[in-house]
């Protein structure tokens, strides 16, 4: 009997207990989503992924990732999570989120672009795709005019693509105003000689002053921008600054936890999906309608409560379309504190609750 206690033991921890690809161990609750991989870590301190789409040929699809120190970078892997060092930047001043755009008419060509806040230097530091070739002339200040350095301290970024192909991109600071103003928008364009200027054409947003603003996402689609006012909830507006300021939604108060941090949104036909929000400490995401309640539009109840294994997330990106044969249906990448990011099927996220690309 001593001895099959022994055994059963054994079991318990090694059932307890999953390898990650990179060789590290880490806890896991059996209700749990496991990650089909997890990333190489990247030096310092994982923070926000950006997926970008090979539309000529997903498998060689990208992701990439912010090291969050002031010796930090931009790290590129493949979809098993390997880093591509030839792709990836290092010696940035504390890159904090990345987002992706797609198309940017750049020297008479179309060109995909990475973009990431530098905190510390108070620019917006930007790459082509897949090369990674820097198109930003050393840096594109923001928030210029500002007092104080929370004031111009980036954090957030999220792009938007209007329906005449204009690329935008909204802007997240440490600290700002309480209303009209936390939130930068800059349209990007060519500026004669292959590089990105950026030109300020909104300012919006409220804030609670509880915490600070650091996730964003927009739906290109639909038109709108979400953001995480941190310990409060996520606000809603709309994308095209032509459009107004007014605020069209505050949702997610008492949902979370801890914090509500990273934003991504799954696409489904018809205009439908969800958005997701990472509950940063509890180790879940929780889930919202994307286009709402009928004949209320601008309503979006928590529909679920999905538990994985990335802990402490930060930033999370999503994408619906098929990639290879891990992913047929989409992946989902979550930033964990270990200085990794977790690559997630989403059909092993979504069971038998949620919909699924087919």
């Amino acid at each position: 009997m001593k001895h099959r206690n022994l055994i059963y033991i054994a079991s318990v921890v090694v059932l307890s207990l999953s390898l990650s690809c990179n060789g590290g161990a880490q806890q896991m609750n059996n209700n749990e989503v496991k990650p089909l991989y997890v990333s190489d870590p990247v030096d310092f301190d994982s923070d926000d992924p950006a997926i970008w789409v090979n539309k000529a040929n997903p498998a060689k699809s990208l992701v990439i990732g912010t090291d969050k120190d002031t010796n930090g970078g931009l790290y590129v892997f493949d979809l098993k999570g390997k880093i591509i060092k030839s792709k990836t930047v290092k010696g940035l001043k504390r890159p904090n989120n990345v987002d992706i755009a797609y198309g940017l008419n750049l020297d008479g060509k179309k060109t995909d672009i990475a973009v990431t806040t530098e905190r510390y230097t108070h620019k917006l530091r930007m790459y082509s795709l897949p090369d990674m070739t820097p198109v930003d002339d050393g840096g594109i200040p923001v928030f210029v005019g500002e007092t104080g350095a929370e004031y111009r301290d980036l954090m957030g970024i999220s792009m938007y693509t209007d329906p005449k192909g204009q690329i935008y991109a909204i802007v997240g600071r440490k600290s700002g105003p309480n209303e009209g103003g936390y939130l930068w928008q800059y349209l990007l364009k060519d500026d004669g000689h292959g590089h990105v200027k950026a030109d300020l054409v909104r300012r919006f947003g409220s804030y609670s002053g509880k915490k600070e603003i650091e996730a964003i996402a927009v739906d290109n689609e639909l038109g709108f921008v979400y953001y995480c006012d941190e310990q409060f909830g996520v606000r809603k507006y709309y994308a095209d600054p032509a459009k107004g300021n007014q605020q069209l939604a505050l949702f997610g108060q008492g949902d979370f936890a801890v914090d509500n941090e990273g934003i991504a949104i799954y696409k489904t036909p018809g205009s439908k999906g969800y958005i997701l929000v990472s509950d940063q400490g509890a180790r879940q995401l929780k889930v919202y309608g994307r286009t709402g309640k009928d004949g209320a539009p601008n309503q979006h109840p928590l529909l679920s409560t999905l538990k994985y294994a990335a802990n402490q997330t930060d930033g999370i990106d999503v994408v619906s379309v098929p990639l290879n044969a891990d992913f047929k249906h989409g992946l989902l990448v979550a930033m964990s504190d270990d200085k990794t990011f977790h690559f997630y099927r989403w059909e092993d996220l979504a069971g038998k609750r949620l919909d699924v690309n087919r």
